[in-house]
């Protein structure tokens, strides 16, 4: 039967939809029109749009209490069975109800619906990457700013975008990373620990603990998963020299795209071994330097050349291979790609150690103390941080 807004359900106290609170993913305007179509409902709003929703869609995603948990909000419908009896269909105060033949009422609000049907663009809060450009400059965000839903929401949304981001102004205190990496998420431990120092130190396991200089590298490519957003918060800097470097992986790898299509397919499409082994630890992975998506754009780079195990190919591919990584680690290390600066006591840089890569230039630890805490992140929870924080800011 075909219903539109006069008729009026009478649903089951036992089984009252609900709507929930209006949120801002629910705004839009309301429903003017709904009637039972051959493939589903037929929706008209007032602004003049229109769409047809399949009827075991919306069986679906009920939201009253028996077809989603009270507290979590968890789906427990599970849409096995195809629909073959039509509900009755009504519209009360603009939003959709439904009554099915087994006597189940939904109810859906008609801006949840504007915003969920078919033909809508779906938007984030969380901003696409963005690959730098000429004189690119990272966001700098104060520590007192930062502490703000404002500042904090900024800082997200450019780390995010471009993989680099400062906080700058903060205290000089121990473990300072570590809380304000605990705003975010919880720390993502590794073989160096949840929290860890880089500083020149004897007896080292990894270059980072030394005074030389590191070439642009990402961290732990010998990681099935490597870390993807690395916080590093100055403490010392008085050491003559260790400016920090940074490329980003996504220009780089579209400027080898124009110079080598060629050298670009070798770096993807041929997986090598990175190694990372101690008293402790012995951690591989073999894949890519470069890993793209189907369409061509950056998922992660693999580039650390000390860690980078013995190159196990097929002898005539080894020259082809060796050739496309001399080309990229030039582009890499070449003026127009790089970006220079001192970290200064009380900074906090973080970058996306899978799409940024990062160096030193080599200091002197006898001119000065230099000493750096470090920590890593999940990018889930800066985007789950920042879509919670939209939701107010």
């Amino acid at each position: 039967m075909n219903s539109t807004a006069e008729t009026t359900l009478t649903p089951p106290h036992t089984n009252t939809p609900e709507m929930g609170e209006l949120s801002p993913y629910q705004a839009g305007p309301v429903l003017t029109q709904a009637m039972l179509a051959s493939n589903g409902v037929a929706l008209e709003w007032q602004d003049g749009l229109q769409t047809t929703l399949p009827l075991l869609w919306l069986r679906d995603h009920c939201a009253c209490q028996s077809c989603r948990h009270p507290q979590t909000r968890e789906r427990l419908y599970l849409p096995l069975e195809p629909i073959t009896e039509p509900p009755n269909v009504a519209l009360l105060d603009g939003h959709l109800h439904l009554q099915w033949q087994d006597g189940h009422v939904s109810a859906f609000h008609s801006g949840w619906l504007y915003q969920r049907r078919p033909e809508a663009e779906l938007t984030s809060a969380v901003p696409n990457a963005k690959p730098w450009v000429d004189n690119f400059t990272p966001e700098h965000i104060s520590h007192s700013d930062f502490l703000t839903p404002q500042g904090e929401k900024a800082w997200l949304t450019a780390m995010l975008r471009d993989g680099l981001a400062l906080i700058t102004d903060g205290p000089l205190a121990e473990e300072e990373v570590s809380r304000l990496a605990e705003r975010i998420g919880p720390l993502r431990a590794t073989n160096f620990g949840a929290r860890f120092d880089v500083r020149s130190k004897p007896n080292p396991n990894n270059a980072a603990y030394t005074a030389v200089g590191l070439p642009l590298h990402i961290d732990l490519p010998n990681w099935r998963q490597p870390p993807d957003i690395q916080l590093l918060y100055c403490l010392q800097n008085g050491a003559s020299g260790g400016e920090s470097l940074f490329a980003d992986g996504a220009r780089v790898v579209e400027a080898l795209r124009q110079v080598s299509p060629e050298a670009l397919a070798i770096l993807s499409e041929t997986p090598i071994d990175f190694r990372f082994q101690d008293e402790t630890h012995d951690i591989s992975m073999r894949a890519p330097v470069i890993t793209l998506d189907s369409a061509g754009n950056l998922v992660e780079m693999r580039l650390n050349n000390w860690i980078r195990d013995a190159l196990h190919l097929p002898v005539e591919q080894m020259d082809a291979w060796y050739s496309a990584y001399a080309l990229l680690w030039k582009l890499f290390h070449s003026e127009a790609h790089q970006l220079e600066f001192t970290l200064l006591p009380g900074q906090m840089v973080a970058f996306d150690n899978r799409r940024v890569l990062h160096g030193r230039r080599e200091f002197d630890p006898n001119s000065g103390a230099r000493h750096l805490q470090g920590t890593y992140l999940d990018r889930d929870m800066l985007a789950s941080r920042l879509r919670v924080l939209a939701r107010h800011v």
